[in-house]
This record gives structure tokens, C-alpha cells and sequence, in this order.
């Protein structure tokens, strides 16, 4: 692999980005860096024999362009980069709710650019990473795109028009299913299990349903009949999960991770 890729603000997620590329092939000396703190772009040379450079520097130097800054400040960082972004040059973003049409006004005339929602599972390179394609974009990019983020976990192609739906569901996705974990731990606590206990409980419940329903191909809806007996336990549960309207509050919820996915893309940052 010769291409140059450099990620742009070095958080987390694009650490775990980093870190997976090389486990995949990519060479060290070929991926650069940037981040806000020198301190930080130290850490990640050492760590991965990375390049740290400045943001000018990336632009007029990498083949393709991740940007992984916040929403809000990716304004600032095209500002920054306007100026020295040719044209040919591949742009990745990874900022919820910004459409690939802001980065085509503030670049080069026929600059490809790409969005992407990744989300925190990148971490174990099990992230669920949805990609669309701007304007310019070409099959190459999108297929280039995907290698870079295959390399962490699972990719989903996707018109641009459905990303924020897909941010409101697999980007925001994992905190979810965090917030259940930490209410059945406080219920397990309740029935008289120790945290521990009731934690090991409830982790491995999930990713044994998780991988059921990776792999055996049957609806959600068939594998929850399979362990809802007549008059049992569970459909006791069920039913007052149905009472206390969780099944409605989830629709409700991902409509307003929605909605707000949205309004960043307008530009609404309060």
C-alpha cells in the first residue's frame, strides 16, 4: 500500500483507525498524523511509528484526508485546510450530521469527499462503519474508503440522505445498549446479585444474543419466541416492558438522535 493517508485529530476513534490500518498492512511511515496537542502527536510516533505533521502539511502531502474532528470545529479546520487541498485528493469525513456538500463548497472544484459514521467499537475493531459518497466521489473512493474502515469492522454503503438515520441508530448506537446494561445491573443488584455477578450476567447474555442473531440468519422476533414460554418468566417481563412503553421510548429516542444529527448539519451547534 504507497498511498498516504493522514488522519486529522488524532482522538480515539482515530487512534483505534490508525492502530487497525497497520494490523491490515498499511505501513507506518505512509499514514501521518495530526493532533491538536504536540504532547499527543509524540504519543502516537512512539506508539505506532506514525508521522505527526501539521494540518497544512497533510493536505499537501496525503493522498486521502481523515477528518475526525468534532462537528463544531470542522469549520476551523477547513479553514485551515482550504488553502492547500488539491484537487485530486480524497476527503473522508467522520463528523456526525455534516453533508458532504459543506466540505464540496469550502474545497477545490471536483474534490471527492466521502462521509462516513463510525462508531466507538472501532475501539475492538467491531464498529459498524456506514459510507456515502459526495458529489465527485468516485467507485475507486468509495472502495478505498471502505478498505481504510474494513479494517475495524463491518462497512454498510448507504445514500447520503439516510446518514442521519443510520447516526441515530449504529453511531449513537452502542450507548444504548450501554444504558441497558446499566439498568439490568441495577436490577440484578436489586434481586440480590452482587455488581460483579450480575454484570458478567448481563455482558455475556448480549453477546451471545448478538452473535444468535449475526449468525443464525432468523428474525429478532423468532429468536425472542424461542425463549418466551407460555405463563413463563420472560413474557411476564416482556409485558412489563410493553406496559412501561420501552419499546415506544426507543422509537422516540433514535427519532431525537435523529433530529439533532439534523440540526448540526444546519449548523445548529447549541
Amino acid at each position: 500500500m504507497t498511498q498516504k493517508v493522514a488522519v486529522l485529530g488524532t482522538g480515539k476513534i482515530g487512534e483505534a483507525l490508525l492502530s487497525g490500518m497497520i494490523r491490515a498492512g498499511w505501513t507506518p511511515s505512509d499514514l501521518l498524523v495530526t493532533a491538536r496537542r504536540p504532547e499527543r502527536a509524540e504519543e502516537l510516533r512512539t506508539r505506532y511509528g506514525v508521522t505527526p505533521v501539521t494540518n497544512a502539511e497533510a493536505a499537501k502531502t496525503a493522498d486521502t484526508l481523515i477528518l475526525t474532528v468534532k462537528p463544531q470545529d470542522m469549520g476551523t479546520l477547513l479553514d485551515e485546510l482550504s488553502p492547500h487541498v488539491p484537487a485530486d485528493r480524497l476527503v473522508i469525513s467522520g463528523a456526525a450530521g455534516i453533508p458532504t456538500a459543506y466540505f464540496e463548497e469550502r474545497l477545490a472544484p471536483g474534490t471527492p469527499v466521502v462521509r462516513v459514521m463510525t462508531n466507538t467499537p472501532a475501539l475492538v475493531d467491531e464498529a459498524m462503519s456506514v459510507i456515502s459518497a459526495g458529489t465527485h466521489a468516485t467507485a475507486d473512493h468509495l472502495a478505498h474508503t471502505e478498505e481504510i474502515f474494513g479494517a475495524v469492522g463491518k462497512t454498510l454503503r448507504v445514500p447520503e440522505s439516510q446518514q442521519d438515520a443510520c447516526t441515530a441508530l449504529s453511531g449513537s448506537g452502542p450507548a444504548y445498549f450501554f444504558y441497558l446494561v446499566e439498568a439490568m445491573t441495577d436490577a440484578g443488584i436489586l434481586l440480590g446479585l452482587p455488581r460483579d455477578k450480575a454484570h458478567d450476567l448481563i455482558v455475556q447474555s448480549a453477546i451471545g444474543a448478538a452473535t444468535m442473531l449475526r449468525d443464525s440468519g432468523e428474525h429478532p422476533v423468532k429468536l425472542r419466541e424461542n425463549v418466551t414460554s407460555p405463563a413463563g418468566t420472560t413474557i411476564n417481563a416482556i409485558r412489563e416492558l410493553e406496559n412501561h412503553g420501552v419499546r415506544a421510548a426507543l422509537i422516540a429516542a433514535l427519532e431525537a438522535a435523529r433530529d439533532r444529527s439534523r440540526a448540526l448539519a444546519s449548523g445548529n451547534n447549541g
